[in-house]
């Protein structure tokens, strides 16, 4: 596994519940995937003489990033089948090429339009209209990298030195955010998750919920849209295409694809108690060839919410873990994190049963619970 941060830690989990031994390539030794995983080699992601000491222990390799350089990657290929690939690392680590290769797929994306500076922004809105979202091509996340810009004078608080290009999205007014997890193996087999709901505050994750609000046909034209994604990008192990839902002044449901992801996914951690097989384990069996795992869910509803540093308060005192616990059905996991930081990804907490609401409300309420509310 190269990276060391939550997704190679509950990989690295599901991996050695299935009998294998995970060396993990990370920059720590006390890295969240590190602290599980049987073997760890640290180093930078540049450092040639570190990935070969990696390489040379692995029978295959996986990653739980996209922003590892092309170079590193062919490295491990030297030594190990790689999966992803460079190929589909450099279409999900550059969002106008990723939109311009799920497009001419015909798949639907929100109109977009390449931009490098001032200038190209105005040929930009003549093309996508206003308002727009503004993100720069590479290294965002989260909602880092973005701007909302309402008019051209907007631009005015765009630092254009930031990147050297950048990609003008058509805002679109939405009525929810899904997300659909694919599973493809070397042979080209495929397996879909049930169809996930997202809530995000400050642009960050907040609430995962399934099943999602949807009618039939537009969960399986989601579902469809997500298999294509992955067989277009040629994705062997997981990928993640989140989407939007909007509604036309007819009420006639549509979907557009926002982004993707080519690994295990924070809308996807539910899937550990809530579903058959995890996505981690099914990430395990995708890139090791075993058969696909049943992804069908185990009860009527599930809930997720993400625990952010926020949770630890500004004396970073620790949560009272005891209270959010005592809310009947109640999972936590916690990723082993040294320090909490405002807005860092510090665990989660699930909860499985009959009822969507009920789920939900439990998730909320223990959550709520850790700072004695």
């Amino acid at each position: 596994m190269v990276g060391g941060g939550q997704l190679g830690r509950m990989f690295a989990i599901a991996a050695a519940q299935l009998g294998y031994h995970v060396v993990v390539f990370c920059g720590d030794e006390n890295e969240p995937a590190a602290q599980v995983a049987q073997r760890c080699v640290v180093g930078r992601l540049d450092d040639m003489t570190a990935i070969e000491a990696f390489a040379t222990q692995c029978d295959v390799i996986t990653l739980e990033f996209e922003n590892i350089p092309a170079q590193t990657i062919a490295k491990c290929k030297t030594y190990a089948p790689t999966y992803p690939s460079s190929e589909v690392l450099a279409t999900a680590q550059d969002r106008l090429r990723e939109k311009t290769s799920l497009q001419n797929a015909g798949l639907p994306v929100a109109p977009f339009a390449r931009v490098v500076d001032a200038a190209s922004l105005a040929e930009a809105v003549a093309i996508v209209g206003l308002p727009l979202i503004l993100k720069t091509t590479r290294s965002g996340y989260d909602g880092k990298g973005q701007h909302r810009l309402e008019s051209l004078e907007d631009a005015a608080n765009v630092d254009w030195s930031n990147c050297d290009e950048w990609v003008a999205e058509k805002l679109i007014r939405f009525d929810r955010e899904v997300s659909v997890m694919v599973a493809r193996t070397v042979d080209g087999s495929t397996s879909t998750f049930p169809v996930f709901e997202n809530d995000h505050v400050n642009h960050i994750l907040d609430i995962t919920m399934v099943p999602a609000t949807l009618s039939e046909s537009v969960r399986q034209r989601a579902l469809q849209i997500a298999t294509t994604a992955a067989e277009t990008l040629d994705v062997v192990g997981l990928l993640c295409v989140e989407m939007f839902v909007s509604s036309d002044e007819d009420g006639v449901e549509s979907v557009l694809i926002n982004e993707v992801a080519p690994r295990p996914h924070n809308s996807g951690h539910l899937t550990i108690e809530a579903c058959h097989t995890s996505q981690f384990e099914q990430h395990v069996r995708a890139v090791c060839g075993l058969p696909l795992g049943n992804t069908e869910l185990v009860s009527n509803a599930a809930a997720m919410a993400n625990l952010l540093g926020d949770v630890w308060g500004p004396d970073g005192a620790s949560p009272a873990w005891d209270q959010a616990l005592a809310v009947d059905g109640v999972e936590l996991h916690l990723y082993g994190k040294a320090e909490a930081k405002v807005g860092r990804k510090m665990g989660h907490l699930t909860c499985v049963g009959q009822s969507r609401d009920t789920v939900v409300a439990k998730v909320r309420e223990a959550r709520e619970r850790l700072n004695g509310k």
